[in-house]
């Protein structure tokens, strides 16, 4: 794998590593209650050139503080590479705060943005790159759409299932 690719397939991974901020309950009850669990599923990495990847992730969830704390590790693998990713988030008056580490590369970067219930905008930031993100949930599914800055990645369209 080239340099080029594990970058790219690194910038994925961590914006993936944010899934946990999906929202299935009102402020009151704390944004991340339903969560708790183990998610997996797989998308699609379109890049500038007009090709794409299949990527499959999986996803172990840990909630408390109400349902404002979680805890996420992430495990994405492509044809071409493999991430484990670990983030911290926390909501506080419909704002979301958190870090991520990516263990493999010993990379990290902070998480920011909003939550409604079932739906999360947020901007994720790290090393060279940068990407806003927007996440749905309903029941059981999570629809992931990510759109990088600056980067050779058009657009990455994520769906999860829990488990």
């Amino acid at each position: 794998m080239n340099s080029s690719s594990a970058t790219r397939l690194l910038s994925v991974a961590v914006l993936f590593g944010t899934l946990g901020l999906t929202s299935t309950a009102s402020y009151a009850a704390g944004a991340f209650d339903g969560m708790s669990g183990y998610w997996n599923g797989g998308g699609t990495v379109q890049l500038s050139d007009g090709s794409s990847e299949r990527i499959r992730c999986r996803a172990s969830y840990a909630v408390a503080g109400g349902g404002r704390l979680l805890q996420q590790t992430l495990v994405c693998a492509s044809d071409s590479a493999r991430f484990d990713i670990t983030s911290h988030v926390e909501e506080n008056g419909g704002r979301i705060t958190g870090t991520w580490s990516e263990a493999t590369r010993n990379v990290n970067g902070q998480v920011t943005g909003t939550a409604q219930t079932g739906r999360v905008n947020a901007q994720v930031a790290g090393p060279g790159f940068s990407a806003s993100l927007s996440v749905a949930t309903r029941g059981s599914s999570q629809s992931v759409t990510i759109t990088p800055q600056g980067s050779d990645i058009r657009n990455v369209s994520v769906s999860l299932k829990r488990r």
